[in-house]
């Protein structure tokens, strides 16, 4: 027995099919509106929200992160989540410009993944940070005398004034490098086409992986206007995650535990050269003996032997009789000695 099926059930139908899969993605999936074309001086799968807009110029490519009115915000992201799995470190640096009368500036934030789909524009909550209450984030101000600092869940945990931040509306680089090993963050900051700095600027002890305990997390740059009218742009961007095997050690190991495997490591090295050792000793040892010997019995011969020995001399000696005869000499004068 069939069942016809009416237009609007087919329409129905097709409404579920098309709207199903949507659902089924997650929800930072559904907040990510990417660049239709994306600079080469940004990463690939960022996504903007808020207020952020793409401005492409002759002059430059840039991210604008507020629009110039109050109480704006906007938020460049990278699109794709990653997990603190111990051991993973991160390195990013961006090219960035503070307008003069903006008061809040703007930061790198980590936070959990549906943090994109809560940001909204339209709040007063700083850097769009409403609701969240785990969050990790370095501030780039510009209130007193330019002041860079980490803030844990809303809470300043370190901060360092007299950075280069005075110099309004001039371009300006930042390196962020966490390293997981010795669970530390450092922040570098430059003018726009330096070197990096070898010193950090600001250095602050933190657990990430603890902190996060195997969450999946996003990263972004935002910024809020507060009550001025002025705005915040991003020239570039570059976001990398490095993840270390295991067998580095990255994490401290047991100084015990590392000690036991060298002296066992070393015992059986010992135990491989002992056996080429012992037979190349053993032909010294054999050499030295027989040499000690040859000598011992040499001596002995001569203290011994030799004294009971006569050596014949060459040839046969006999006894001759010897005798003599006298023998008289007459000498005679010549004629001519007569004559004379």
């Amino acid at each position: 027995m069939t069942f016809p099926i009416s237009r609007h059930s087919k329409a129905s139908y097709v409404l579920i099919i098309t709207v199903l899969p949507l659902f089924s993605e997650p929800i930072s999936s559904l907040s990510l509106q990417p660049l239709a074309k994306n600079p080469s001086n940004f990463d690939p799968q960022i996504a903007l929200f808020g207020d952020a807009i793409f401005i492409n110029s002759d002059s430059t490519r840039s991210v604008r992160l507020t629009r110039p009115a109050p109480s704006s915000s906007g938020l460049l992201l990278h699109g794709k989540p990653f997990r603190f799995l111990k051991p993973t470190s991160f390195s990013t640096d961006f090219t960035f410009s503070i307008s003069p009368q903006t008061r809040v500036g703007l930061a790198l934030i980590i936070a959990r993944s549906d943090f994109p789909s809560k940001f909204s524009s339209k709040t007063e909550t700083p850097f769009g940070l409403y609701g969240e209450n785990r969050f990790f984030e370095i501030e780039f101000d510009k209130l007193v005398n330019g002041n860079v600092g980490v803030v844990v869940s809303g809470l300043k945990s370190a901060s360092v004034s007299n950075a280069p931040l005075a110099n309004v509306g001039v371009k300006l680089q930042s390196w962020v490098d966490y390293d997981a090993s010795s669970k530390r963050i450092e922040v570098r900051l430059g003018g726009f086409g330096s070197a990096r700095p070898y010193d950090p600027l600001l250095a602050y002890p933190i657990d990430l992986a603890g902190m996060w305990e195997g969450e999946e997390v996003v990263v972004g740059l935002s910024s809020f206007s507060g009550h001025s009218v002025q705005s915040s742009s991003v020239y570039s961007w570059s976001f990398r995650v490095r993840s270390v095997p295991k067998s580095m050690h990255s994490q401290p190991v047991n100084p015990q535990g590392y000690t036991n495997e060298f002296v066992e490591e070393q015992e059986k090295v010992q135990k491989k050269s002992g056996c080429a050792l012992g037979v190349i000793s053993g032909l010294f040892f054999a050499t030295g003996c027989g040499a000690l010997a040859a000598v011992v019995l040499l001596i002995l011969w001569a203290m011994f032997v030799d004294k009971n020995v006569i050596i014949p001399a060459e040839g046969s000696v006999h006894p001759v009789d010897f005798s003599y005869e006298k023998i008289n000499v007459i000498v005679e004068k010549s004629l001519e000695d007569v004559k004379k």
